[in-house]
């Protein structure tokens, strides 16, 4: 079954967010545009490379009203550990998330159960707490900040102008659609 449209699952969890450690629930989520992004493990190889990609672009996707939750299975101690010695992670000022227990992945159907990791996926939730936008691929294939910064512009966009809808490649202020009856085979 899609997780599309449907509304996020009730959980609690401790995070790392500066310096800091913080309770997180499904309620924080909520009211706002968010980003959930799932990742393998803390201390390893193409995860590090995707975090610090959202981080360098974190600021992009405040300037539109959206948190990013990046999650794993680990703790949120290890977070913090993996925060201060790495440089990479160094940079990171969103939200990271401890799902020791993987209520948090298995919520969003995310856990590779025999190995208790996440998929690397990534979770766009409306303000309503309804997912927008799922992307999830192969451990070893790292995800593009820029991208999905472009994929959540065209999910808000869709959600605030209705009747309208964002073509293949859209980029903000380019040409929407506008599905109709006279639209039918002339695309």
């Amino acid at each position: 079954m899609s997780l599309i449209n449907t509304e996020i699952k009730p959980f609690k969890a401790t995070a790392f967010k500066g310096g800091k450690f913080i309770d997180v629930s499904d309620a924080d989520l909520k009211g706002k545009w968010s980003v959930v992004f799932f990742y393998p493990a803390d201390f390893t190889f193409v995860c590090p490379t995707e975090l610090e990609d959202l981080a360098d672009n974190y600021s992009e996707f405040q300037k539109l009203g959206v948190e990013i939750y990046s999650v794993s299975t680990d703790t949120h101690f290890c977070h913090k550990a993996w925060h201060d010695t790495s440089p990479a992670i160094g940079k990171i000022g969103y939200t990271m998330v401890g799902d020791p227990t993987a209520t948090i992945c298995r919520n969003f159907e995310i856990l590779i159960e025999e190995k208790g990791l996440a998929d690397r996926g990534t979770f766009v939730v409306d303000p309503d707490g309804k997912i927008q936008i799922i992307e999830i691929t192969a451990g070893g294939i790292g995800r593009d900040a820029r991208e999905l910064l472009r994929k959540v512009k065209a999910a808000q966009y869709v959600a605030s102008h209705p009747g309208e809808v964002c073509p293949a490649k859209w980029e903000e202020g380019e040409k929407t659609l506008a599905p109709s009856l006279d639209l039918v085979g002339k695309i």
